[in-house]
C-alpha cells in the first residue's frame, strides 16, 4: 500500500488512501447475520429499543411522504431506505463495539460516541443524502411513463417498471457500495469519511458475490419489514445494524488506522 501513502509538510506520511480488504467466502453474509443475531440476544433490551425507534421514525417519514408526496416519491424514498439504513444504524454498531470490546453495552455510550464521530458521520449522511434525493426526484420523473389510462393493460406498464427498476439499481448500487462499510469504519478507526467511502466501495467490487447476496438478503428483510407493517423491522433492523458491524470486521483490514478511543476516555 506504499504507493497509495502521501506525505505532508514535515515529511510523515499520512494514512493510506484506501484500507485492503479480505477475500470473502460466499457463506460469509450468513455468518453476518448469525452473529448480530447473537448480538440481539446479548444485549435484547437496548437493541430492540433501538430497533422500535427507528422503525417508529421510518413511519412517521412514510407518512409524511404518502400524504405529502406523490406516489413515485414514496416509492423511491421507500426503495432507497433500504441502503440508507445503515447510516440511522450508527447506534447498533456502538453496541456491537463495546461487546466486542468487553464493555456492558449501554445507550449513553452510544450517544457519546457518536457524537465523537459527528463531523465524519454528517459528511457521509450528507453525501448519502444527496444521493437519496436524487434517487427520488429519478423516480418522480420516471413516472411520465407510467399509462394514464385508469386500467392500463400489463404490457403497458412494462416500459415503467422496466425503466424503473434499471434507475432504482443504479442509484442502489451506488450507495449500497458507499455504505456497506464505510460507517462502522469511521466508528472503529480515526479514518475520514472520504477514505472509509473509497475503503467501502473497493471492497465491494473485489467480492462481487459475496456482497450481492448480502444486498439480496438486506431487500428480503426490508419487504418482510413492509409484509409486517413495519413491525417486523424492531427485530429485523437491529440483526442487520449489528451485523453490518461483523461485516466490517471480517471484510476490512484497518489495521494502518490508529483505534478511536473509548468514548468515555475521548
Amino acid at each position: 500500500m506504499s504507493s497509495n501513502m502521501q506525505s505532508d509538510g514535515n515529511g510523515t506520511q499520512d494514512m493510506p488512501f484506501v484500507a485492503p480488504c479480505r477475500t470473502l467466502e460466499m457463506s460469509a453474509p450468513w455468518h453476518w447475520l448469525k452473529l448480530g443475531w447473537r448480538d440481539v440476544t446479548r444485549a435484547p433490551l437496548l437493541s430492540l429499543t433501538y430497533g422500535l425507534a427507528l422503525t417508529l421514525l421510518s413511519l412517521m417519514i412514510f407518512v409524511f411522504t404518502w400524504q405529502y408526496g406523490t406516489l413515485a416519491l414514496y416509492i423511491g424514498l421507500a426503495s432507497g431506505f433500504m441502503f440508507i439504513g445503515p447510516v440511522l444504524a450508527v447506534g447498533l454498531y456502538s453496541i456491537s463495539r463495546q461487546m466486542e470490546d468487553g464493555r456492558i453495552p449501554v445507550l449513553g455510550y452510544c450517544i457519546r460516541e457518536g457524537r465523537h464521530h459527528l463531523k465524519e458521520l454528517l459528511v457521509l449522511g450528507l453525501i448519502l443524502m444527496v444521493v437519496l434525493l436524487l434517487w427520488a426526484r429519478s423516480a418522480t420523473v420516471v413516472s411520465i411513463f407510467m399509462p394514464m389510462a385508469g386500467h392500463p393493460h400489463w404490457e403497458e406498464l412494462v416500459p415503467y417498471f422496466g425503466i424503473g427498476s434499471v434507475v432504482g439499481a443504479v442509484f442502489a448500487a451506488i450507495v449500497f457500495a458507499a455504505s456497506a462499510f464505510s460507517l462502522p469504519m469511521i466508528m472503529d478507526r480515526k479514518a475520514d469519511a472520504i477514505t472509509a467511502v473509497v475503503t467501502s466501495i473497493n471492497a465491494v467490487l473485489r467480492n462481487k458475490q459475496p456482497m450481492l447476496l448480502w444486498g439480496i438478503i438486506i431487500v428480503v428483510c426490508v419487504l418482510l419489514g413492509f409484509a409486517s407493517m413495519l413491525i417486523g423491522f424492531i427485530v429485523l433492523m437491529p440483526i442487520l445494524g449489528h451485523a453490518t458491524y461483523h461485516a466490517y470486521r471480517d471484510t476490512i483490514d484497518a489495521s494502518a488506522w490508529p483505534k478511536n478511543m473509548p468514548a468515555d476516555e475521548a
